[in-house]
């Protein structure tokens, strides 16, 4: 087998992790990215592969976490965007944007739309980690900080909505320039990625209902299937999928002008301010 490079994010721990380990062990070539530098080092270490430490709530440290990616591999064949979770009140970032939003999309759009040159040239695999929570998600394209309205759990669903109307419209941009896009539901699984928020929801991550939860390992099953098999005959890009099959999403997942508008907004809240563009202003 010919060893692919597989780019992981929020692979410091949870489903990221378990897939690192399960992709290295394979034989391919794993960079394991996340924001702990102590955990990430850690399961790095552990697999032998090499890491990168970024923030997701800082999109400067995203930009700059491309640039490196870039710079060491000419060729990336799967990026897989895992980094994400449930926060608390509403925050905004140092970027100016809703912190569930900015963490779960906005951060992952950045990322992959600052690689595609190396994604494209690779024909490469895209595949983003959504969630059956995006079924409680609107997605209001005059308000995606939520600056009118915001819940936790209605702010994560809408993040995770927001991921799998990106992985359609990725599809829809570059699937004939030879990138593999799917989003999928890696079940209610047993991390810790809940820590940060206040939402009732984080209490079935401490309780004795953990114990029914998946483990990370059974929910990084679709990310690694994803990874391993082949777009267009195994699966069909642009699609969502749970438990290896296609699943049914949130009805404004299959909007197609919400999925392009929703790419315009995001090029727009993402762009680099005017005084970093030109040192002068």
């Amino acid at each position: 087998m010919t060893q692919r490079t597989i780019v992981i994010t929020g692979a410091s721990d949870g489903i990221g992790a378990s897939a690192a380990r399960t992709l290295a062990k394979a034989g391919e070539r794993v960079v394991v990215v996340g924001r702990s530098a102590e955990k990430t080092e850690r399961v790095a270490t552990e697999i032998g592969a090499d890491y990168f430490v970024a923030d997701f709530g800082v999109l400067a440290q995203v930009r700059q976490l491309a640039e490196q990616l870039k710079a060491k591999y000419p060729q990336i064949d799967v990026l897989a965007n895992n980094a994400g979770g449930i926060m608390g009140k509403r925050e905004l970032t140092v970027d100016g944007h809703e912190k569930t939003f900015q963490i779960n999309h906005l951060a992952p759009f950045l990322l992959t739309t600052e690689l595609m040159d190396v994604l494209t040239a690779s024909k490469a695999t895209v595949i983003n980690t959504a969630s059956a929570a995006n079924g409680f998600g609107r997605l209001d394209l005059t308000d995606l900080d939520s600056a009118r309205s915001y819940s936790t759990n209605r702010a994560y669903g809408t993040a995770k909505l927001a991921n799998i109307l990106f992985t359609s419209e990725l599809n829809t941009r570059f699937g004939a320039a030879g990138i593999s896009t799917a989003a999928f539901h890696p079940g209610v699984v047993a991390t810790n990625f809940a820590a940060e928020s206040t939402s009732p929801m984080r209490h079935a991550y401490k309780s004795i209902l953990n114990r029914f939860l998946l483990s990370p390992e059974q929910g990084a099953d679709t990310l690694v299937w994803l990874a391993t098999s082949t777009p267009g005959r195994d699966w069909m890009p642009g699609a969502y999928y749970a438990k290896r099959a296609l699943a049914k999403a949130n009805k404004q997942a299959y909007d197609a002008q919400l999925a392009r508008g929703l790419w315009e907004r995001s090029e727009a809240m993402v762009a680099r301010p005017l005084e970093e563009l030109d040192p002068r202003v």
